[in-house]
């Protein structure tokens, strides 16, 4: 084959190749050659003659001729050389379409004596058509509200050549608001869309208008070129919808005449006229799609109204459109790709042969499970049968003999996670198309006993309020075994130990079955707060495992203890309480106090005090502190306040309901210059009677007891009038007996200080004029006034006992007072 180049030396090294690609293929009484398309007149394609094994002085007596089934003038024998030459241009995609191979056939025909050969002269495609869209303009109209990412299909461009030459690729002009999606569906068809990057805006941007350039893959590069004018819309916001993209669908060659291809699924999310869709052909569907199949634009049936023809076209793109009703409409794309089959009617044959079913969870590996036949009664390729299984499951196939398989167990099981498979095994022909047919195996996995029960949590707290009645319901525990049937089956039981002396039974128990844990006994808060314990579960398995849950039971407080009032000598007050007060106190002064205990806690042990408001509604100048106690004046005292004052004091807690206990306090008045007595017990409701007068004679006696002690009291003198101030009290501890100087001429006064604090260390120490002044029951000291320095007498004794005496009674009693 020659073909003309521009220079001498490429020609020859066109020649040569062209001469190497023709082949003899001996035995095969056949000769092939090669030929580019759109080769010019005279093109060398073959010494035929030589290689036919023919004489070049036997062609024309032989009556040499050569005939073509396609149009003969298209190559020719010259006679004299025996070189068969181009005639005429040959156009590849003219005489072959699409189809990968082209070739002419020539029967080359010699009489005397006759003789028949067969000449096949190939095709080659060169690149000699550039990508071309059917139209130079394609028009999109686009609503405005349509999302990011929102895909609009466009045509793509055809090329005539095939391979390499016909590859196609796709960029688009630079553009804010859309960019080239290019999807390859399979080997037959690739999708053209753009894809939106940008909102638009109608009112911003009206009209857009982009470039869409195709290029091949041949050298030289070809190249064709659409415009995309893009219309931005404004109304009827919702376009039709397809419920797919890509409708792939399978149709057999001997599909009959109208047979239904699909059923396009479009919706529009409009209402009324703007809802209606109506089903049509894209507008560059080719003639020979319009010729095979029909669409009805109200169901969006598809159906065959043509015979197809496996061997003239496999494969059918058709582009659909669904346009809404509305003004202006909207409309979208979907693409339906049909594939033609070739028939190969007979598909492949299972049978299964179960063995080892259910298979234990712990089985070693390479376990077979099944046997499986196959078997196909078709022949050669379409007859060769492979199997395969379900992607992801824990098996394998073993081929053990043509056509036969073992199931085998490839890795390990674990029931809990799957309890059974649907293996389903796949027996593919090797047919064009191949035909397939699959079987299920069910596999079920027994179950061992590998896992434990477990609890939703290593611990639970458990609130219960004391007093419960006995047998109640606390807590459920409730553990989880993932295993089956009596692997599964859990018990429950206490682990038991010690709480204190008692053992942990006495106090609780739980049902083996239930796991409802009872309370046996009334708890009490203020016995036992917090009760920790176990619970195991076992499950029935063999052998058996199990696991244990922490439980905190927390005993709740209920106001079941009323306040407990403390007797007057624990921490000074309480029960019932005497005092003695002095008139001279001013306001705000305390002068006793009550304390109280709650064995309950929290709320239940908070308490308040209050004051009995006084019979007759007579206002007392007294108060209590509302959570100290203490009681305090509100006023100062005049003569007109009863010398006799006596309180009831109300104690509560805050419990639900509240628990009140109540404690008297007496307080006698006297005159500031009466010494203070001590606090004196009396049960509840009872008052100390105090002695108003002792004899005289008494006096007397108790003096010439004292001058043994002489010596000692005066000593006892000298301390007293050295001292100016008592000494300060414990932390916790009871007020420690002075003697403290008197500012009053002739009198001394023996004092002990109130103890005002529990051991808590509630409030601050009174103040120092909180002393109780110590008085023998006796009848006033008389007290000179600093005015006149005449004693003021305030019994009948004052004038008949000499202050000289009286000073000595007071001491002697002081140290008897103190067991000195």
């Amino acid at each position: 084959m020659l073909y003309p180049r521009r220079s001498d030396k490429g020609a020859r090294c066109l020649l040569l190749s062209l001469l190497l690609l023709a082949a003899w293929k001996p035995g095969s009484g056949q000769v092939h050659y090669s030929v580019p398309e759109e080769a010019k007149h005279g093109t060398f394609v073959g010494r035929i003659a030589q290689d036919l094994g023919l004489e070049l002085t036997e062609l024309v007596p032989r009556l040499f001729r050569v005939a073509s089934k396609v149009r003969g003038d298209l190559l020719e024998v010259n006679l004299q050389n025996g070189i068969l030459f181009v005639n005429s241009r040959m156009d590849r995609e003219e005489l072959c379409g699409r189809s990968a191979e082209c070739s002419i056939h020539l029967e080359v025909v010699v009489e005397r004596p006759p003789q028949v050969f067969h000449v096949e002269v190939e095709v080659k495609d060169i690149n000699d058509n550039p990508p071309v869209f059917r139209e130079r303009e394609q028009r999109l109209f686009i609503p405005e509200s349509r999302l990011l990412d929102s895909r609009f299909p466009v045509e793509g461009a055809a090329d005539a050549d095939i391979g390499t030459n016909a590859l196609l690729t796709y960029t688009l002009s630079p553009s804010d608001y859309f960019s080239l999606d290019i999807q390859a569906n399979d080997e037959l068809s690739r999708s053209l869309s753009l894809k939106l990057r940008k909102s638009l805006d109608r009112e911003e941007t009206p009209e857009l208008l982009l470039l869409l350039t195709a290029t091949d893959g041949g050298k030289p590069e070809l190249e064709g070129t659409v415009q995309l004018l893009i219309t931005v819309l404004d109304v009827n916001d919702n376009a039709p919808l397809f419920a797919q993209a890509v409708y792939r669908v399978h149709l057999l060659e001997t599909a009959a005449d109208g047979t239904l291809v699909t059923t396009l699924n479009a919706s529009d999310a409009d209402e009324g006229v703007n809802g209606e869709i109506v089903f049509s052909f894209g507008s560059d569907v080719p003639l020979n799609i319009r010729k095979n199949f029909k669409i009805d634009s109200n169901s969006g049936e598809i159906r065959l109204i043509g015979r197809l023809d496996y061997e003239e076209t496999k494969s059918y793109e058709i582009q659909v459109k669904a346009v809404d009703k509305g003004s202006p409409p909207m409309s979208n794309h979907c693409k339906v790709l049909v594939k033609v089959l070739d028939v190969n009617d007979n598909a492949p044959e299972l049978a299964v042969t179960s063995l080892s079913l259910p298979v234990r969870e712990d089985a070693p590996l390479g376990t077979v499970l099944a046997f499986i036949s196959v078997s196909d009664r078709d022949s050669s390729v379409n007859g060769q049968v492979t199997c395969t299984l379900t992607p992801d499951v824990p098996f394998k196939l073993v081929s053990t003999f043509k056509n036969y398989y073992s199931l085998v167990l490839d890795s390990a099981l674990d029931r809990e996670s799957v309890a059974d498979y649907a293996v389903v095994v796949t027996a593919r022909d090797g047919g064009s198309p191949s035909l397939s047919a699959t079987t299920s195996v069910s596999v079920e996995v027994a179950d061992v006993n590998d896992n434990a029960p477990t609890f939703a949590q290593p611990e639970y707290t458990v609130f219960v309020k004391e007093n419960n009645p006995p047998g109640c319901h606390i807590f459920t525990v409730s553990a989880r075994d993932l295993d089956a049937q009596e692997n599964a089956l859990v018990s429950y039981s206490l682990v038991e130990r010690r709480v204190g002396e008692r053992a942990l039974s006495s106090y609780v128990s739980v049902h083996a079955e239930s796991g409802k844990v009872f309370a046996l006994q009334p708890l009490d808060h203020e016995e036992l707060e917090l009760l920790q314990f176990q619970v195991s579960a076992r499950d029935a398995g063999v052998p058996p495992l199990g696991s244990n849950v922490t439980l905190q039971v927390f005993v709740l407080d209920e106001n079941d203890n009323a306040p407990a009032l403390l007797p007057p000598g624990v921490g000074g007050g309480g029960g019932a309480v005497s005092q003695l007060v002095s008139r001279s106190v001013g306001a705000g002064q305390v002068v006793a106090k009550v304390r109280a205990v709650d064995a309950d806690s929290g709320y239940n042990a908070w308490l308040s005090y209050e004051l009995q408001p006084a019979a007759g509604g007579a206002r007392s100048p007294f108060r209590v502190g509302l959570y100290t106690g203490e009681i305090s004046t509100t006023r100062t005292l005049d003569e007109m306040d009863d010398p006799r004052q006596r309180l009831l004091v109300l104690v509560k807690d805050h419990g639900e309901p509240a628990l009140v206990a109540t404690s008297t306090v007496l307080l006698s008045l006297v005159e500031s210059n009466q010494a203070p007595k001590t606090s004196l017990r009396a049960s509840a409701g009872t008052v100390i009677a105090e002695t108003a007068l002792v004899d005289v004679n008494v006096y007397l006696i108790v003096a010439i007891c004292a001058v043994s002690s002489l010596l000692v009291l005066t000593l006892l003198l000298y301390t007293a009038l050295r001292c100016s101030a008592p000494p300060t009290e414990g932390a916790c501890g009871p007020g420690k007996p002075v003697l403290v100087c008197s500012s009053a001429v002739g009198s001394w006064s023996y004092s002990q200080e109130r103890r005002q604090r529990v051991c808590s260390g509630e409030g601050p120490p009174p103040p120092k004029t909180d002393l109780m002044a110590f008085s023998p029951s006796l009848p006033p000291v008389p007290n000179m006034s600093e005015g006149n320095g005449h004693p003021e007498t305030n019994s009948e004794l004052s004038g008949n006992v000499s202050p000289t005496f009286k000073f000595w009674l007071y001491l002697f009693l002081f140290f008897l007072q103190n067991k000195i």
